[in-house]
């Protein structure tokens, strides 16, 4: 893959706190969370990224421009890298420091298989992206990208000499996690970066919606050279502190309990918990062996634990790759073919709601859902599989955390 360096604008720290202006990707951010990011500053990321105007994208590019005017976005020195260290504690309290770099790579069409996808995409957010891109000529937000590389040489050879130096950012956002930023524009270092990942293939994390819509606009502007490169967050899938979470599945349509567990049944050996701490466990050490997951149901104080049988797998009407997926699994087994749910209202979540956050997972009985299944953590080596046969995951499988930050790093494209 070939790597390249930003030509970047960042934020002027003379003129602006950065915890003020830094925003999570534009997907995440709510409508109530919108009005609080506008009311944090004048300058903050979300007017460009997800601005609240009639004429939004107008809008968007007269903020930009302005910015630029009155320098409260600036050009850095030289075209850089720019290392990022992510800090936080998980649930159990334990530090987690996820390690990467945003730069430039260029943009391959998929069948090229340079680049891996492993989730599907929706028409309407990309045109949006699009629509965003094309009046600003710049891209705010990074695609979080996975590489390989068992030697680890960036994170040994190069990364080292520039934690002793003083970060470029060290902020926390409102998640409390720590995003330390360090600018890496020595070019003996950037090309050993380059050369580290030039025979490496790249899954995009997350981000699809945003690498589709690189595509698309590099296609429109074929002849810009800045379009055929596009910004991203690098991390590699050696690195223990890459962590993905799972999505849950919250059935909303009114299914009776009894017939939620006659289907389960017919698939997978059940086992009953009364406590949620083993409940969680129980899912996470019987993964390791076979697909499972976690079931809760209305009007019960049970917690249920689903192994598939042996041989059930096997009759599931997809590809190898993707009948290891505990999610192919639940989908096709369970959501389509006993509670009957539709591809297209899987995909609209119509009747179901994905749900990242566990605690607000195992909060929706209480409001009133049906059931909820609770997915045990997917694993790196079975999205890999997926990806490199060509295949793509279900509809929101995975959840890499922490979400990159908007605003740190913009990449023009004029």
């Amino acid at each position: 893959m070939e790597i390249q360096p930003i030509e970047a604008l960042v934020y002027n720290t003379d003129k602006v706190e950065i915890k003020d202006v830094i925003a999570p990707p534009y997907d995440v951010i709510d409508e109530k969370y919108q009005d609080d990011l506008y009311k944090r500053s004048k300058y903050n990321i979300v007017r460009l990224i997800l601005n609240k105007g009639d004429n939004k994208y107008e809008d968007a590019k007269n903020d930009f421009d302005n910015w630029k005017d009155k320098e409260i976005l600036i050009k850095t020195k030289k075209p850089s890298i720019f290392y990022l260290i992510q800090q936080y504690k998980n649930e159990k309290g334990k530090l987690i420091e996820r390690k990467g770099f945003i730069a430039r790579n260029k943009i391959e069409d998929f069948s090229t298989k340079k680049v891996l996808p492993h989730e599907y995409t929706m028409g309407g957010p990309k045109q949006d992206r699009l629509n965003l891109v094309s009046a600003t000529k710049a891209f705010f937000s990074q695609i979080f990208m996975v590489y390989r590389d068992d030697k680890q040489i960036i994170e040994k050879e190069i990364i080292p000499k520039y934690l002793a130096k003083t970060p470029f950012v060290d902020v926390c956002d409102d998640l409390n996690v720590r995003n330390i930023v360090y600018i890496i524009d020595d070019e003996s270092d950037i090309k050993l970066i380059q050369k580290t990942l030039e025979d490496k293939t790249l899954l995009i994390a997350d981000g699809h919606h945003r690498y589709e819509t690189s595509m698309n606009y590099s296609k429109l502007h074929k002849e810009n050279e800045k379009a055929k490169y596009v910004m991203s967050y690098f991390t590699n899938a050696k690195d223990e502190n890459l962590v993905i979470y799972p999505t849950h599945r919250v059935i909303e349509k009114s299914i009776e309990p009894d017939k939620i567990i006659d289907a389960v049944k017919k698939y997978y050996d059940i086992d009953k918990y009364n406590s949620k701490e083993e409940f969680l466990e129980k899912i996470e050490q019987e993964n390791k062996k076979q697909i499972t997951t976690g079931l809760i149901l209305k009007n019960s104080n049970d917690f249920y634990v689903l192994k598939l049988k042996e041989g059930i797998k096997e009759t599931i009407q997809a590809p190898k790759e993707l009948q290891n997926i505990d999610l192919v699994a639940l989908h096709e087994l369970i959501l389509k073919k006993e509670l009957d749910f539709s591809q297209d209202e899987l995909m609209a979540q119509k009747g179901i709601k994905y749900e990242k956050r566990e605690s607000i997972a195992f909060d929706a009985i209480n409001k009133g859902a049906s059931a909820v299944f609770i997915m045990a953590y997917p694993k790196m080596d079975d999205i890999l599989n997926v990806s490199n046969a060509g295949l793509r995951m279900p509809q929101k499988s995975t959840y890499f955390y922490p979400k990159l930050l908007s605003g740190l790093v913009i990449n023009p494209l004029d």
